[in-house]
């Protein structure tokens, strides 16, 4: 190998090991627009050494200085005035690329069909939504309410909505993802006075119970699970809504078994108790096992996992 030949072959290597980054030209738009690099930081979500290292490197590789560093910021030097006009160019076309990206996966448009029961719709799905919307503000969400999860259920298998937020374990048919632990809680009026911090049986016992009808699916679980401790839940008020139930024992009339969110919001002068043995129902998001999902439905489970942090459940019976 001649001399010249190894020089090319040197160069070469260094080339490859330091090449030109799109990530470096975004720092290079993002400082000369803002002549700072602390501020360049705050709008990339980067830190300051980040930036300057990003500069730095880019300096090196080009060999040229593009920035004059002073105490009031950092300015471009005539050579930076050029290259970042053509920076912003390769920044803008890189952004056409992702869109054009994302249109192929059918994420600019599309529409997700989201069912639930009341309490999940209105305290657990207007953040996710609204993280949805940030991320894919072109995907347009219904959200349609249930009474009860039965309903969500059989949207999913009529092809009424894409995904559904049911109580966990589901049935066989469907993949869920667990998303909320909601805790069944006592609900005593502002005079109630407990002997310690838990409450006892006899003590919600002695109380007129102010329930949803027995035969409610969602207090099911509630009745059996008195009756699995020895007591037989005997209602004095049968109330079908939720804040009625809240309001007639903020107004002193008896005491509530519910599941928090669907109690929700509570007025401050209710006491709030665990059960004396405490209980919960699972929450999960829900989709059908085995179906054909859009692009748009498999990004919204994708943001819906990366705020919860769920995995998928092997789909099992109640």
């Amino acid at each position: 190998m001649t001399a010249n030949q190894r020089m090319r072959t040197n160069h070469s290597r260094v080339n490859h090991q330091n090449q030109l980054k799109l990530s470096q030209l975004r720092v290079l738009v993002a400082a000369a627009a803002c002549e700072n690099f602390s501020e360049a930081a705050l709008q990339l979500e980067m830190s300051q050494p980040a930036v300057s290292h990003a500069i730095a490197a880019l300096e090196e590789h080009l060999g040229v200085v593009l920035f004059l560093r002073g105490r009031r910021g950092a300015r471009l030097t005539p050579i930076g005035e050029r290259i970042v006009v053509r920076a912003r160019e390769i920044v803008q076309q890189a952004d056409e690329i992702e869109k054009e990206a994302l249109l192929s996966r059918g994420l600019e448009g599309g529409q997700v069909r989201l069912v639930a029961f009341r309490s999940v719709a209105t305290h657990v799905l207007p953040s996710v939504i609204a993280s949805f919307h940030q991320r894919f503000p072109a995907i347009g969400v219904s959200l349609t309410e249930y009474e009860d999860y039965l309903h969500v259920e059989q949207a999913l298998r009529d092809g009424a909505a894409d995904v559904g937020f049911t109580f966990l374990p589901a049935s066989d048919d469907l993949q869920t993802w667990k998303m909320v632990q909601d805790e069944f809680v006592a609900l005593f009026p502002a005079d109630f006075k407990a002997d310690r911090a838990e409450i006892t049986w006899e003590e919600l016992m002695a109380q007129p119970l102010i329930m949803p009808p027995n035969h409610s699916i969602m207090m099911e679980q509630v009745y059996a699970h008195a009756e699995a401790h020895g007591y037989q839940l005997t209602t004095a008020y049968e109330v079908k809504m939720d804040s009625t139930i809240v309001s007639l024992v903020a107004q002193g009339l008896g005491t509530a078994i519910l599941p928090r969110l669907a109690a929700e919001p509570i007025p401050p002068k209710v006491q709030i108790y665990s059960l004396p043995v405490p209980l919960y129902r699972i929450i999960g998001a829900a989709v059908l096992a085995d179906a054909l999902q859009t692009p748009a439905i498999y990004a919204f489970l994708e943001v819906l996992q990366s705020l919860n942090k769920g995995s998928p459940h092997t789909p099992s019976s109640r």
